[in-house]
């Protein structure tokens, strides 16, 4: 794959992004019936003219949310989950670097260096490579993740270690298991 040119800041219509190499990138990205519709409208006009403090404590309602497992959860079904954890590492070391990652029955979460692929790009293969092994396995076609996604470029070490313990922590707060180590979807599971 060729280098891809980084865009730097720019912006999908709400929050800024940044993607660059050096940045490293937290990504959340869930399966399209994990969320009502209304209610991702409805936190996108509050993250135009929220603080960034009440847009923080926004986040940690829709990651709430996606804990309680709403929607048909594909990816409790073990053959998904799979599929989605063997797609974000084919390419680690190549297009990104993981950091740390788990598949949650509803949703995804990432913590990566992308190298030679743009932020978006990245996201998108994985989402669209998964989704056909997906549909293939349950022998349909459609959607399988929501069109958007949710980045945070990490700023210093302290919020690294802070992003890395809650993608890490996230089975066990959401009642999956007892210790992070024993998720089979994450990197945890992978040491």
């Amino acid at each position: 794959m060729p280098e891809a040119k980084q865009r730097g800041w720019y912006s999908r219509g709400y929050l800024p992004h940044l993607d660059f190499r050096e940045a490293i990138q937290a990504v959340t990205f869930r399966l399209a019936d994990a969320v009502p519709r209304h209610l991702i409208e409805r936190w996108r006009s509050a993250l135009r003219y929220e603080s960034e403090e009440e847009r923080t404590q926004l986040l940690r309602k829709i990651a709430r949310y996606e804990d309680v497992g709403a929607g048909a959860c594909l990816l409790r079904n073990p053959d998904h989950a799979r599929i989605v954890a063997e797609t974000l590492q084919h390419f680690d070391g190549d297009r990104y670097r993981l950091l740390e990652w788990v598949v949650m029955p509803n949703h995804v979460h990432v913590l990566f260096r992308p190298d030679a692929a743009t932020l978006d790009r990245i996201v998108q293969s994985w989402k669209r490579f998964s989704a056909r092994q997906i549909n293939r396995r349950l022998e349909r076609s459609g959607i399988v993740w929501a069109r958007d996604y949710f980045d945070r470029y990490i700023r210093d070490e302290s919020h690294f270690n802070r992003t890395r313990a809650y993608i890490r922590n996230n089975p066990v707060k959401a009642g999956l298991c007892s210790e992070p180590e024993e998720w089979p979807f994450g990197s945890a599971f992978r040491e």
